[in-house]
């Protein structure tokens, strides 16, 4: 009996995920840029692949899962899927799986990191001091343990990130579609569009779907304070970037701070990256060492586990309905 093959949507994954998939008898295979649909697909024409460890935003789109028909399993690196279709990985038979909450650390520093370099106006004192201007002592900026954070998500990443902003003195405001229980200090705030105008910093840690995408509009920005900052580690389309672009060039917002954008990898040409109120990191919130570790020991477990027709924990499995069904083989 051949060994399964596990095919990674990049050039490379953790070691130690690696050493776990080959000890469990697998063979692994690579791909390399650009991982679109053309890519994918004829990956799956040419070899039977029977599980993915999904790095990036590799498209799994109907035409894909057709050709995939000894595929059983994705596991992302990662928690976001919005580059599979999901309904049609059901209707095959295809368990898809996410590694909850391995980069959630990581994506919250990374968020604070922004709230920080803006609140304090890092990228301007750089520049200016780079010019050869030393600071002007009748210019004060204001403290961030005075400022109100809106958190739009309250998963694991939403969660730690309001820890971590509520740990440096600010007061941290909560909206999600799903209520729980807040640690002393943070306050719920049901609608969305009294929180957007209550917030000094907004900070965006909720999935891509049909119903969040272009969530933060031209309307929304409107409703927000004069002078607020925004803040995306989630997903680039969760915000109407045009609109974006006119409230930071009118002044509305004082600026932003990016690690997603709606199209990546970003165009040169896009506005925001020349922008001086803005702050731009390429999607990189969860590449962290420990964060890279954790993600691919899991996703390799959940492969790993599935193969043998287990479940290595259930809250990694998106479609469940799928467990214990058989998948349709090749010829």
């Amino acid at each position: 009996m051949s060994k399964p093959l596990v095919l990674v949507t990049s050039t490379n994954v953790s070691e130690l995920a690696q050493e776990l998939l080959r000890g469990a008898g697998a063979d692994i295979a690579f791909m390399h840029n650009p991982v679109d649909e053309k890519a994918v697909l004829s990956e799956f024409t040419r070899r039977r692949v029977d599980a993915v460890l999904l790095r990036g935003p590799a498209p799994f789109t109907p035409a894909v899962f057709a050709a995939a028909r000894d595929l059983r399993i994705i596991s992302k690196h990662g928690a976001g899927i919005d580059s599979v279709d999901l309904e049609c990985a059901t209707a095959h038979g295809v368990a898809v799986m996410v590694t909850s909450g391995a980069n959630a650390d990581a994506v919250a520093e990374h968020a604070l990191a922004l709230m920080l370099c803006l609140a304090r106006e890092l990228p301007r004192f750089d520049r200016e001091l780079r010019k050869g201007v030393w600071r002007d002592p009748a210019y004060l900026v204001t403290d961030f343990r005075s400022r109100t954070v809106g958190i739009v998500g309250h998963g694991q990443i939403g969660r730690r990130t309001a820890r971590l902003a509520s740990a440096c003195g600010a007061r941290v405001l909560i909206h999600s579609r799903a209520r729980s229980e807040l640690p002393q200090g943070m306050e719920w705030e049901q609608s969305l569009e009294k929180l957007l105008g209550r917030v000094d910093i907004l900070s965006l840690h909720c999935p891509l779907t049909d119903k969040t995408r272009g969530m933060i509009g031209e309307k929304e920005l409107r409703r927000m304070k004069p002078g607020a900052l925004l803040i995306n580690t989630a997903r680039g389309k969760l915000i109407d970037e045009p609109a974006l672009v006119a409230a930071l060039q009118s002044g509305r917002l004082a600026g932003a701070g990016l690690d997603t954008f709606a199209m990546e990898p970003v165009d040169p040409a896009n506005p925001l990256l020349v922008m001086p109120n803005v702050v731009c990191t390429p999607h990189i919130a969860a590449f962290t060492t420990d964060a890279a570790v954790q993600m691919g020991t899991i996703a390799a477990h959940n492969i790993i586990s599935y193969l043998r027709g287990e479940i290595y924990d259930a809250r990694n499995f998106l479609n469940p309905v799928v467990a214990g069904k058989k998948k349709r083989t090749g010829s």
